[in-house]
């Protein structure tokens, strides 16, 4: 019903993925079909997610007319965005299978909820992933997404046995999954599993979808970077939200800004060659489209 078949397309920087360290001040052609496989009662695209074929105006078309509009576009990446792409994960992979031979590199914006064999199968053909952790405890999972956390667990190591780039975020939900304690101890696994490098963003929670609970205080957003800090996550960000400072890289080694955001905008890139220009420190990202495809950038500890 949906092979083919996507209701949105858009040319979006790449940063609103949000991926902070794959090709920055990239664009990205991106794609979305109906439908998700967890239903999250807070879901920020639910006209698009929780929606049927059949509800939305859909386009045609196939893996090779993507590959050709996000060429004519000058897009630097595909984008499988918006909605759940596992629920039309032939479509994704077939596309990343074209677009890696045409040197566009897909990225995968997904909710982790996959098992190991596919995840595998197109983690070959991808340049990126970005996973959405909805929280830390399998009750939350369970209650408001009909959802469950192991398995995107399992997902993340996935991809960190694959050596595929990936970012991780985690929209904050006002009450349910914000609190101190669990952020720490995420942040602790995080650090523990998948090394001290993978960037972390948080981001804030506007009332949609079936929960209307109050939009998520800044200092709650500005609490959880703080933690996930302390807990020694190098590259952690706030999203959809300006903090002064806090959608910024900074060298893990010297505090130098190597790059400079305003929102999803790139005001600045100060890197060399991967490297802080103060003192020398590789920043793990890709940075060029020539690695779009490189594996294994993290060194995980």
């Amino acid at each position: 019903l949906i092979y083919g078949r996507p209701c949105s397309a858009h040319n979006d920087p790449i940063e609103k993925k949000p991926l902070f360290h794959y090709l920055p001040g990239g664009r990205a052609f991106s794609i979305a079909t109906a439908g998700c496989n967890i239903e999250c009662l807070f879901c920020q695209n639910w006209n698009i997610s929780q929606a049927r074929p059949d509800d939305l105006q859909n386009y045609d078309m196939p893996p090779e007319k993507v590959v050709a509009l996000a060429r004519a576009a000058g897009c630097q990446a595909i984008a499988h965005t918006y909605n759940e792409p596992v629920v039309t994960f032939e479509y994704m992979r077939d596309c990343a299978k074209l677009s890696r031979d045409a040197g566009i590199p897909a990225v995968m914006i997904s909710n982790g909820f996959i098992n190991e064999e596919p995840m595998r199968e197109v983690a070959a053909h991808l340049g990126a992933v970005k996973i959405d952790l909805k929280a830390f405890t399998e009750a939350f999972y369970g209650k408001w997404c009909d959802g469950r956390l192991q398995p995107v667990l399992d997902t993340l190591k996935v991809l960190r046995d694959e050596g595929v780039w990936f970012e991780i975020v985690v929209l904050l939900v006002t009450g349910l999954n914000d609190s101190a304690d669990e952020i720490k101890r995420m942040a602790a696994w995080i650090v523990k599993e998948l090394g001290v490098d993978v960037p972390v963003h948080f981001s804030r929670y506007f009332p949609q979808y079936k929960l209307k609970l109050p939009q998520t205080p800044v200092a709650v957003l500005d609490r959880a970077h703080e933690t996930a800090k302390k807990e020694g996550l190098n590259f952690v960000y706030v999203g959809n939200i300006e903090l002064p400072g806090k959608a910024d890289t900074i060298c893990p080694g010297c505090g130098e800004v190597v790059i400079r955001r305003l929102g999803f905008i790139v005001r600045s890139n100060a890197l060399a060659d991967g490297k802080c220009p103060s003192c020398g420190r590789a920043i793990p990202g890709v940075w060029k489209k020539d690695d779009a495809f490189r594996r294994g950038i993290i060194a995980y500890e």
